[in-house]
């Protein structure tokens, strides 16, 4: 159904769509942060006095902000973080935020893989324009472990698929994610050649 807007209301509705991408954008970087082991990131998506409460309260800015990626580094050779079921509630100069996380983490080694499934809860707040989180925690609601069979399967190799690593690109297979600006595939003008040979039919 269309809903009619007067004139003078449109200003306020086009700042609330405004706010409310720029909220979810300083989401969407806290996971980011994490999954490119990136804390400049971190950095752009909290305010000065915010914290990073998951395990240990650590106040971004602080020595302790990067433990979370110590963490990933020492036990995951890759990692991934997805969001989803967003949820922004703004009042005034505050938002409350909600996500669905999905985490995956391939262990050293291709050793194993885990997934872990949770939220990332956001009090996040706009001074001089400018919105920030000052407040965010996680919780983990359910996590399972498996087997990484397929990955060293001929069946999955031979596919040649890019892998991506933070470490940077080591290979023509590798997709690196710490260039900057964050845009990997910026200047590529070669393609490395596949082999068409797979044992997956379309």
């Amino acid at each position: 159904m269309l809903v009619e807007v007067s004139l003078e209301q449109q200003p306020r509705h086009v700042r609330y769509l405004r706010d409310r991408a720029v909220i979810l954008g300083c989401v969407v970087k806290r996971a980011r942060e994490h999954s490119h082991l990136d804390t400049g990131l971190l950095t752009v998506s909290h305010h000065a006095d915010g914290f990073d409460d998951r395990v240990h309260a650590a106040k971004v800015g602080s020595p302790r902000t990067n433990w979370a990626n110590k963490v990933y580094v020492a036990s995951a050779e890759q990692h991934t973080h997805n969001l989803t079921n967003d949820t922004c509630e703004i009042d005034g100069d505050a938002a409350h935020c909600e996500s669905c996380v999905l985490m995956a983490l391939l262990g050293q080694g291709a050793s194993g893989a885990r997934l872990t499934s949770g939220r990332h809860r956001d009090r996040i707040e706009g001074r001089c324009g400018t919105w920030k989180a000052v407040v965010s925690c996680s919780t983990v609601e359910w996590a399972l472990a498996g087997d990484t069979y397929l990955l060293g399967s001929s069946c999955f190799t031979r596919q040649g698929l890019l892998e991506g690593t933070r470490k940077g690109a080591t290979c023509p297979a590798k997709v690196s994610w710490n260039s900057t600006p964050r845009r990997p595939l910026a200047g590529s003008s070669t393609h490395p050649q596949r082999n068409e040979d797979s044992c997956v039919s379309a």
